[in-house]
């Protein structure tokens, strides 16, 4: 019988969630704190960790690092609420096997447990996967899977994409979180003269930052404590074809050293070693910050920016890009059939208004979620409005559980007013960002870092907050 640790400090969602895993055949322990599911595992072995995002005493994001990090072959699920999305998906870059939003529905909890679990751990990010070559028969789903779209936007980001796949321009693709710049990259790979070599994609965010040289350029035995034997840097791997960085703006300034002397030399020396390896790499670097401002504040290297950027490509938001909607829900409709054998053929009308009125925060990443979880609930041939997250066409759901949902397992509730409880959290959001930058004497990098958000957010919410 599988094992889940499940993570979560209301105890009467808990209570409800525990009883509904274990009438389904899972034995289902409970913890309230990090720190408590951390001990759990010294006495217990779990096939499965399910953590709620906000804990008392850290959050769930922090328990999916150090689980990837101490048990590799153990999957987590992260629960949300829709405010948290963003943070959600880049969960997923670090290791979690998937999102889920409350408030829960029971087909899509259990149908997303059940995947987890037969899941090949392989298959999965995690220290060692996560950061691992990614080649062109394993990534030969990016390939199939690319949507062009029919926008002017997208004819103009295709038409630069078949204009600079052919050269050996570095390339550096901007965009927010969810907006596709790994299946961009992969895309100028394919179109490239490297496109029979491999394809190898690094999370720079899922790096650690110790081990972080290692991984990008290799280490010789003995170079450090635990460097038991030789190892072959992902650079060296990529020779002959593309080497992919995401998130490039999370390596330190050291590593960053060591990367632009790749460029500029291409050559790279191994953690330990004094042999020079020669490498024929092209490079693509992708970023959701703002580079030229980390390089102003001292955290990335301007002249490290301007050889990554010979070329510039930027993803276009989902919100940015209405037109391209259908050619993307239809290509994760079709997927979703497949993955889930279900043969729904489309979407009602009353659905189509709702994704042309949504922002999409998550952008393609969250469509497909939202698409995949409603092919799931659909039993007739049309996606319908029922099965759709509430929160969708009703921000303010989420505070009152499901829509009247009976069966519906509702997350955390509020007496507020949606409009109060807006208010409130705006004030209390306010009120924190204020004492951290005072806190760390307004040093905004650092606040970005204690506040878990990208700089670029935290410059907006100054400039919203009128903190500046």
């Amino acid at each position: 019988m599988k094992r889940i640790l499940l993570v979560e400090d209301d105890l009467t969602y808990s209570r409800i969630v525990k009883t509904f895993l274990e009438k389904n055949g899972f034995t289902v322990q409970t913890a309230v704190k990090v720190k408590e599911a951390q001990q759990l595992f010294s006495n217990s072995k779990f096939d499965l960790i399910i953590a709620d995002f906000r804990l008392p005493d850290g959050t769930g994001m922090e328990l999916l690092q150090w689980s990837k990090s101490n048990y590799p072959q153990t999957q987590v699920i992260l629960i949300t609420h829709y405010s948290d999305i963003r943070i959600a998906i880049k969960a997923m870059k670090l290791g979690a096997f998937e999102y889920i939003t409350k408030p829960i529905n029971p087909d899509e909890l259990l149908s997303t447990v059940k995947e987890s679990l037969s899941a090949k751990v392989s298959d999965l990010a995690s220290p060692d996967t996560a950061t691992a070559p990614t080649t062109s028969s394993a990534k030969s789903k990016v390939k199939s899977s690319y949507v062009v779209g029919s926008s002017a936007e997208a004819e103009k980001l295709e038409k630069h994409i078949q204009l600079v796949a052919p050269t050996d321009l570095s390339v550096l693709v901007l965009g927010e979180t969810g907006t596709g710049k790994e299946f961009i990259s992969r895309r100028i790979h394919d179109f490239s003269t490297r496109k029979d070599g491999a394809f190898i994609a690094i999370d720079c965010g899922a790096l650690p930052k110790e081990l972080a040289g290692s991984e990008l350029f290799g280490h010789v035995k003995g170079a450090f404590t635990g460097a038991l034997e030789n190892k072959t840097g992902h650079f060296e791997m990529a020779n002959g074809g593309t080497i992919f960085l995401d998130e490039i703006g999370n390596l330190s300034y050291d590593v960053q050293i060591q990367l632009l002397r790749a460029i500029q030399e291409r050559t790279i020396r191994k953690i330990g070693g004094n042999k020079e390896i020669q490498i024929d790499v092209r490079i693509i670097a992708a970023t959701n910050d703002n580079l030229i401002l980390q390089a102003g504040d001292g955290h990335f290297r301007e002249d490290l920016y301007h050889r990554l950027n010979e070329f510039t490509l930027s993803a276009i938001p989902l919100r940015s890009r209405k037109e391209d909607l259908e050619d993307f829900a239809g290509q994760f409709l079709e997927e979703s059939n497949e993955r889930l054998g279900k043969s729904v053929k489309g979407f009602s009308p009353e659905v189509w208004e709702i994704f042309l009125a949504y922002d999409w925060p998550g952008n393609l990443r969250e469509l497909r979620n939202i698409i995949k979880r409603a092919v799931l609930l659909t039993a007739g041939s049309h996606v319908e409005k029922e099965s759709l997250p509430a929160d969708l066409y009703e921000p303010s759901a989420s505070l009152v559980g499901s829509n009247g949902n009976p069966y519906a397992i509702t997350g955390k509730t509020d007496m507020l007013s949606p409009k109060d409880y807006k208010s409130q959290w705006v004030e209390q959001e306010k009120e924190l960002i204020q004492k951290v930058l005072m806190d760390t004497k307004f040093n905004k990098s650092k606040t970005a870092r204690i506040l878990n958000m990208d700089r670029k957010t935290l410059y907006s919410k100054m400039e919203k907050y009128g903190l500046d």
